[in-house]
């Protein structure tokens, strides 16, 4: 009688094993986007499944991973106890057993998340493999943003607690020369306040409490463990750190991240996704949350053939010009190469001229440099006051390409013309106005709840107002440059900041500058330094 086969061994009838797939347990940093680790993003990046707990690590995957990753959430498994842990971990190893590589996103550093030693068990049992990346905690990453180092002259120990519930001997950190760090909700460091001051520290000891660590809406108050109780009862639902010691009163002169000059506000950016990163990314150093609203969508030319014959002609030695008026026009050409096996080698022997910063960068990325830029405004008019007339001599070919938008302007072709140039003036695509934004995005504009507006072009201004109203006045209105400014001004508003250079990153420093300006004068009039939007709250109160 022939041996018993094993159950996946092969056998005719029993079908193939089922190749189970590989869990890391990666740490999702405690906030801040930034903090992800390289490794992290690498994994993210070659995911084909990722399970996640809450909106912030919704986010981290659109950033880092492909396009269609399944993503696992466990929102329905919320909580710390022992069925809602076993819940988040049976989700894990079903991800798993779908085969590839799963990403286990946890907040902070996966040694310190709650839940992680059943998640490894559950996958042990089933036979998953797995490994653990860490990532940046909580336990040190608020503090630090907090402007409190856990340690000093004198601290001799390092304590960290997250009660969650639990009953805790406080009596174990009760030490004078000790930092404890508290991890929790509100009623968690409440009790821990009322266990350590039973426990015998002194209730003058300096705390610092700050609730959504690490984010642009951090919130950190300083009081005395005696006065922390109340204080933190009444904290909101939040991620909660509580630093107590000593080390607190260093505060003052290491605070760096609450003291950015766009700390908390809350920036309007009128463009689309794929040209606002840029912006966005400078807003958040400065401390600021940006929110994109779309004015405008950009679609192809109805009738595709008089860009495909200008793209053929450029490669065939048509044109002596090519003017690039907006980043949208490069991406529009370069579309069509890709369309055509082209590269930027094609642009040998072809001048280049760009309307500006922002359009020549959007060249230089792709490996062009431009031959002529405006000196003065940055606008077709500036192009136009930069671009030689056509010499006979000179110049072998006297027709330019211009790939504009549907919209332009008559102001350049003209002028080129005027100028002896032959003008191939080409719709590469079509700006259609966006649809308004969702209805408390439109209160928010109307109604004040942003700080600032960046704009970025005399479109987005018209485009706003079109489809979501004026912002308030109260709301601090930054224009790229002086066109834009007067498009701004002709709309009603009143521009308060201006940049120096037409640039997304000298729009975003000038609004800084605005922003540390204010905050001087609160510090010299020894007033709360308020942002805009609650300025406005503030004088609508004393009116009352």
């Amino acid at each position: 009688m022939p041996a018993r086969q094993r159950r996946g061994s092969g056998a005719a009838g029993s079908g193939p094993a089922r190749r189970l797939g590989h869990v890391s347990f990666v740490g999702a940093g405690p906030g801040d986007p930034g903090l992800l680790t390289l490794r992290a993003a690498e994994l993210l990046a070659a995911a084909d499944a990722v399970v996640v707990d809450c909106a912030a690590h919704q986010a981290l995957v659109a950033q880092h991973a492909r396009a269609g990753v399944l993503v696992v959430d466990t929102a329905a498994a919320a909580g710390e106890d022992a069925p809602a842990r076993a819940a988040r971990a049976k989700l894990v190893v079903k991800a798993a057993r779908t085969g590839g590589r799963v990403v286990r996103l946890m907040d902070g550093d996966p040694s310190t998340f709650g839940g992680l030693v059943e998640e490894i068990t559950a996958c042990r049992r089933a036979g998953v493999a797995f490994d653990v990346v860490p990532g940046v905690s909580a336990v040190s990453a608020v503090p630090a943003y907090a402007g409190v180092p856990m340690t000093a002259p004198g601290t001799t120990s390092v304590h960290v607690v997250h009660p969650a519930g639990r009953s805790v001997d406080w009596s174990h950190h009760a030490g004078a020369d000790s930092t404890v760090v508290v991890l929790g909700t509100g009623d968690d460091i409440a009790a821990a306040a009322v266990g350590l001051l039973a426990a015998g520290r002194a209730p003058s000891t300096p705390v610092a409490l700050t609730s959504r660590g690490t984010t642009t809406t951090q919130s950190t108050t300083t009081t005395t463990l005696g006065e922390l109780e109340p204080i933190a009862t009444a904290v909101d639902g939040s991620p909660t750190t509580a630093v107590v010691g000593d080390v607190v009163s260093l505060r003052e002169q290491a605070s760096w991240y609450e003291t950015k000059p766009l700390f908390g506000w809350r920036v309007l950016v009128p463009r689309t996704k794929e040209q606002a990163g840029g912006t966005t990314a400078l807003l958040a150093e400065h401390g600021a949350t940006a929110e994109v609203v779309p004015t405008i969508s950009v679609e192809p030319p109805r009738t595709p053939q008089q860009m495909e014959k200008a793209v053929k002609g450029l490669v065939t030695g048509r044109y002596e010009w090519i003017g690039f008026t907006s980043v949208n026009a490069v991406r529009a050409v370069r579309e069509k190469f890709t369309e055509y096996g082209l590269d930027a080698r094609a642009f040998s022997g072809l001048k280049v001229a760009a309307v500006g910063g922002v359009t020549a960068d959007a060249l230089r990325e792709w490996g062009i440099e431009p031959d002529l830029l405006p000196e003065g405004e940055q606008s077709a008019t500036g192009l136009l006051a930069a671009w030689p007339p056509y010499d006979e001599v000179l110049d072998p070919i006297d027709r330019v390409f211009l790939p504009r938008a549907d919209i332009a302007t008559d102001t350049l072709v003209a002028g080129l013309q005027e100028n002896g140039w032959e003008v191939d003036d080409v719709t590469a695509y079509r700006t259609v106005r966006a649809a308004p934004p969702a209805a408390p995005v439109r209160e928010a504009i109307k109604t004040g709840a942003f700080d600032a507006v960046v704009f970025t072009s005399s479109s987005t201004v018209r485009n706003l107002v079109g489809i979501a109203g004026k912002p308030h006045p109260s709301t601090v209105v930054a224009c790229i440059g002086p066109a834009t400014a007067r498009t701004a001004e002709e709309h009603g508003l009143r521009v308060d900041v201006l940049a120096a250079e037409p640039s997304a990153a000298s729009l975003v420093e000038a609004l800084a500058a605005y922003g540390e300006e204010l905050r001087a004068a609160a510090a010299e009039a020894g007033e709360p330094v308020l942002r805009p939007s609650q300025r406005k709250s503030a004088a609508r109160r004393r009116t009352r």
